[in-house]
Order: C-alpha cells, then structure tokens, then sequence
C-alpha cells in the first residue's frame, strides 16, 4: 500500500512562500466555528444532513471498475449555511458481505486527496468490506474540493531558506513573507477562511449522515487522527467504531512540532541510506557514512544551482528534502525513492523525486484556477482531476495547520529568534533542518488559529476508540500516542506497535488484524497490549 499522507510533512518551496504568509486574509477572515457542533439538531443545516448520495462508475481513467464515485454538498460557513455551499469528492469500494453500514478512511496529510488514495492504494482495506462500504473523500480545500492554491507567482518568500545571505536578514525574510500572501489569496477563492479541522470535522458529520449511518465508524492515518479525535469532540454521541493511528499531536506548537519531525526524518534518512548502500544500484555508493555526507552534498548543490524544470520552478534542494520527506514513511516507497534518486543524481532528471514532492500528483499539472472564482455565495462543484493545482498538498497541509493553531509569532519573535532556531533544527537534522524551520514562519500573517483543539479536544464522553502507535514512527512520536491518550480519557484504547515507519496497519500484521477485528466485530484489544517487531513485514 501507499505510504500515508504525514501530518509533518514537507511542501514545496513556492508553496510554502505563498500559502506561510497570508497577511491580507485578516481583512476577511470568517468567524471561528463554535465548540460544539449541533449536527442534524440544526434546522438550518437540514438541507445538508437530508441529502442522499448518487454513487456512479468514476469517470477517471486507471481507477478499479469497482470503485464508484460520488459528491456530499456541505456549508461553506457552518456560522452562516445559507450563504454558499461546496462539493466534497467521494469514492466507495461497496461492501461484499452483510453490510452494517460505512466505515470512512482519511488517508492523512493536512492536504492530502482521499480519493485517488483509495483508488490506487486500496487493496489492503478490502477485508473491510466484508461488512462495511469502505469511503474516502478529499476534504475542503484538497483534491477536487475546491483546492487551495498558491499559484505559479514567483514571490520570494520561504525561498528565502535557500539563501544564506537573506536568513543573516530576518527584516528580509518578513518581508518577501508579506510578498507572497496577496498570491495566496488570489489563488484559493472563498474556501480558504473556512479551512481547518473543525470545519472538516463537521463535513465528516454531514458525510455520515449523507451515507445513512446513524454512528460513524472511522479509520484515521496520522492527520486522519486528529481530524477524528475532533470529531469525537464535537459529536461525541455519533462516534461508532473509532481507530486513529499513527495518533498526531493535540497540544505542541508548531516550532515544537517541527523539531520532532526533523529528528524523526532524519532517522528514517539513515535508515534508508543503509538499506540502500547494501543495493548495487544505490546512487550514493557503499559506504553508509560517505552516502549521508553525499544526500547533504546533493541537497547543498541544487540549492545553489537548480535544476530547470518542464513544471514551472526550478528544482532546488529544499524540494529535494520535501520528496525525500514524502518517500520515507514506508518502506514500500524505498525502492522507488532509490529509483528517482539515481534517476537525479546520474542523469539530472528530477522528474522521479518532484512526483514524491509532490504527493505523487500527475505531472504536469494545470496552472492554477483563475481569478475569477466563485464567490460565497454560489455552490463550488468539484474541479477534474487533472485542474488540480500542482501546489495543493503543500498549500493545504499549511492552510490547516495554521487553521489549527492559535499560535502567531510576532516579526520581533521571528526577528530575534531566528538565528538560534535556525541552528537548533539545523542539529536536529543537516537535511531536514533548514526545511523544518518553516514550521516557525509558515503561520506568520495569518489570522489567529482556533483553540478548540488545544483547550477543548479531552476527556471525550464517547465508546471507546483504538489508538495505534508505532514506536519507530518518522512522523509522528509514540509519546504523541500516550499523550492524546491520556487526553481523551477513559475512551482511548492504546495499542503499542514494536515496529518501525509511519502507522502499523500498512506495516505489521498485527495492527492489521487487530483494527479489522475492531472494526468489524467490536473485539478490542485490551488496553497497553502490543504488536512486536517480529511481526512486521
């Protein structure tokens, strides 16, 4: 199966410069959702929870003749449902067995596509539909759901990083931040002060009663957590068979988020150059030291000459990073990450690499939608697939991110502190550190973020739930397990994988037995049991 979508991971430079620094949306920005949602309680919301989904044969070349495809309408403001609406992309593998109901996947991101996720990766969810259709969608603001984006404008911004000259000039680095934010905006439409967990939390609500489930029975994958662990907060009387896996964080800032994912990244690099120095065909040699000083050399040297590309910018070391940090969480993605690598470093093709940067789109990929968007008030239908913007993964990833954080350094906070940031991630990581640093800037401009998940997202009143955590896990730290846990109170359910990589149940086939047997007989583990090493693939 396909690696799943990391909550920490990296975007592409000209994404990160417009989407880090959105300054102008603070004249518009809508209010932030309520606490507690009212669900189908809401009469003004009837019209969204009342409709039923016509499921059709995709119309999308390549797709499995028994995936089908459909649409789920949802408010564009829950805070104001009258005033527009937009379609979520859906698809459904139908249940072979006695169907009980649905059970829906989110694949992770912030920002990555369900549909085409399920798609082409679905083959290990198939036990499921011994009792359940088995759903995904791509969320607001990602796939064909209204995508953010922003743009093919060359603005300066986060390519700041790539110049050692502008980072001794924090002044500098603000001020191509500010740069990019009109671009952003220009390049997103309405969706984009409506983006966010709690919003898409609410959207999942809609989408359950849409497929006629009185409860929902979800599997979430790294950001596919916390979009769940929301959702049991806001409607914990709808939660039915709950697994969250490769549990994300609730609590940490950002900057500390950044960090962690570094030292996790830069793990999961080592690894890889010594599986792939056992390989003839490895591109950086035999010998496992040299090679790490050689994926160094090589991020270095297109930071300083990029490489021209057919697809718009340039390909620079820091979109180098942003695959490398994409082909890592499986090591199913090995081999072919070796493959593009040497593809890059013996013929200077980056063609291989930049389809890991980003997210494995299809290349190349349309500009953009132009500007002249729908506005709030008209219904927003799905884009085609190939209209995608190249950039969405990364300009939706920071979107929700800073959609979920209340966090905002100040430019004096930036200013002073830059340099010390710079060299702590740095040491965290030679290759990832540069990149991760982006976390610190990425909300800087932006609208202050909602609290709810920080102060409001524990101590669930709901069945319990399975929480998954992998102890070798890139992306997302098994402390991040035990803490949300203990979050969420008596509810969770915490099931300790022995294993490495990015979640357990692409992994281990104890986890993949173990969260079947949850979700289609109720048997759960018992809480603190484990899966060991041993049993992995």
């Amino acid at each position: 199966m396909q690696a799943m979508l990391s909550t920490r991971s990296g975007p592409r430079r000209r994404a990160l410069v417009a989407a880090a620094a959105t300054a102008a949306l603070t004249l518009g920005c809508a209010s932030l959702p309520t606490a507690r949602a009212d669900g189908d309680d809401d009469p003004g919301l009837s019209r969204f929870y009342d409709q039923k989904i016509s499921w059709s044969e995709c119309d999308v070349d390549g797709v499995p003749d028994d995936l089908q495809c459909g649409t789920v309408s949802v408010p564009l403001d829950y805070a104001r449902p009258g005033s527009g609406s937009l379609d979520l992309a859906l698809a459904r593998y139908r249940a072979t067995g006695d169907k009980r109901g649905s059970v829906v996947l989110n694949f992770g991101g912030p920002g990555g596509a369900g549909v085409p996720e399920l798609a082409y990766g679905g083959k290990p969810f198939m036990e499921l539909t011994d009792g359940y259709d088995v759903v995904s969608f791509d969320p607001r603001g990602v796939g064909r759901s209204s995508p953010v984006s922003c743009g093919d404008e060359e603005q300066g911004g986060l390519s700041a990083l790539d110049d050692d000259d502008a980072l001794g000039d924090p002044a500098t680095v603000l001020a191509r931040l500010r740069e990019a934010a009109a671009a952003c905006v220009r390049n997103s439409g309405p969706v984009l002060p409506h983006i966010g967990t709690v919003n898409a939390a609410r959207d999942l609500d809609v989408l359950r009663s849409a497929l006629g489930d009185k409860k929902l029975n979800y599997l979430g994958f790294s950001y596919g957590t916390r979009l769940g662990a929301v959702y049991a907060a806001q409607f914990p009387g709808k939660v039915g068979r709950v697994v969250l896996d490769g549990v994300d964080t609730l609590t940490e800032p950002l900057a500390e988020q950044g960090v962690a994912g570094a030292r996790g990244q830069q793990t999961a690099l080592d690894d890889f150059v010594d599986w792939c120095v056992r390989d003839i065909a490895c591109p950086f040699g035999h010998d496992a030291r040299t090679a790490r000083e050689a994926v160094v050399r090589l991020v270095w040297s297109l930071d300083e000459n990029p490489l021209p590309s057919d697809f718009g910018d340039d390909f620079t070391g820091q979109d180098l990073v942003a695959a490398l940090g994409q082909g890592l969480y499986s090591k199913e993605l090995w081999p072919s990450l070796e493959r593009a690598l040497a593809l890059l470093v013996e013929d200077g093709d980056a063609s291989g690499v930049m389809a890991f940067a980003t997210g494995g789109m299809a290349l190349p990929a349309l500009p953009a939608l132009p500007a002249g968007r729908p506005n709030a008030a008209e219904p927003s239908p799905l884009v085609e697939p190939e209209d995608v913007p190249l950039d969405n993964l990364p300009a939706a990833l920071m979107a929700i991110n800073c959609a979920d954080d209340p966090d905002r350094p100040t430019a004096e906070q930036i200013t002073g502190d830059l340099q010390r940031l710079r060299a702590a991630y740095e040491e965290a990581s030679p290759v990832f550190g540069r990149y991760r640093l982006s976390e610190v800037l990425l909300c800087y401009g932006r609208p202050k973020g909602t609290d709810f998940i920080r102060e409001e997202v524990k101590d669930v009143d709901t069945p319990r739930m399975l929480l998954v955590g992998t102890r070798g896990d890139p992306a997302t730290p098994y402390r991040w397990t035990e803490e949300t846990a203990e979050r969420l109170g008596d509810s969770a359910v915490v099931l300790d994988n022995k294993g490495d990589g990015h979640t357990g149940y692409g992994s281990s086939k104890c986890v993949h037995r173990k969260i079947d047997d949850f979700l289609l007989y109720g048997s759960l583990p018992p809480d603190g049991s484990s899966c060991g090493a041993e049993e992995t693939d």
